[in-house]
């Protein structure tokens, strides 16, 4: 079984059932000591982008938006180390469309929409999204680069997945706050199936 390891902001890592590690955004949080097989990149933000933060295992991929949505109409799927990786839209007017992505990610029986760093899209509008059956999901809500929380649940409704999780909750600015996370804005998150994951913790990723 896939395990998910929240380490704070949008930055998170997946251990899977055959021990591939894949880290999806890496910038904020601990658990950086494990080689990555799989480094997922949704934009080049610096809080996003942070590849070199874990030991590289040999043959490590490093997939980047642009790898996966190389002009406006093209979003790709890649194959790698037993993820498959779908690029599907993220945007708002802080993530230039061209330049930035979401990945619907594919293994050990699991379905997990990460969503990077985004409002509300097309893709969540027109039901793409809930057509892919997504058993997990992450959704930013920090109400200043991204998407506010009741915009964020209403995402989540349209999305359907099974579990959705706030994250990027707390303005990377905000350096009052080295956690980047904040309790209260995450319980005002109201989706179905919410988990609530504060960094450090981790989540057992169950095929539905």
């Amino acid at each position: 079984m896939a395990q998910m390891l929240y380490q704070g902001h949008g930055s998170y890592r997946f251990t899977l059932g055959d021990g591939t590690v894949v880290y999806v955004d890496p910038y904020a949080g601990a658990g950086y000591d494990t080689p990555a097989d799989l480094v997922l990149v949704t934009h080049e933000h610096g809080d996003h982008n942070r590849v070199d933060k874990m030991p590289h295992a040999p043959g490590c991929a490093v997939v980047r938006a642009a790898d996966v949505h190389p002009d406006a109409e093209t979003y790709r799927t890649v194959e790698s180390h037993g993820v498959r990786a779908t690029a599907v839209q993220a945007c708002n007017k802080n993530h230039v469309a061209d330049e930035c992505v979401g990945f619907v990610l594919e293994f050990d029986g699991v379905t997990f929409y990460a969503s990077g760093d985004t409002s509300m899209t097309d893709d969540m509008r027109s039901g793409k999204l809930a057509a892919l059956g997504i058993d997990y999901a992450v959704f930013p809500a920090d109400g200043f680069y991204n998407m506010d929380v009741p915009e964020a649940a209403e995402c989540a409704r349209l999305v359907g997945a099974r579990h959705s999780i706030p994250v990027h909750i707390v303005p990377v600015h905000d350096m009052a706050n080295p956690t980047l996370f904040d309790r209260s804005r995450a319980e005002a998150f109201r989706a179905p199936g919410r988990i609530i994951l504060e960094p450090g913790e981790t989540l057992d990723l169950k095929p539905f």
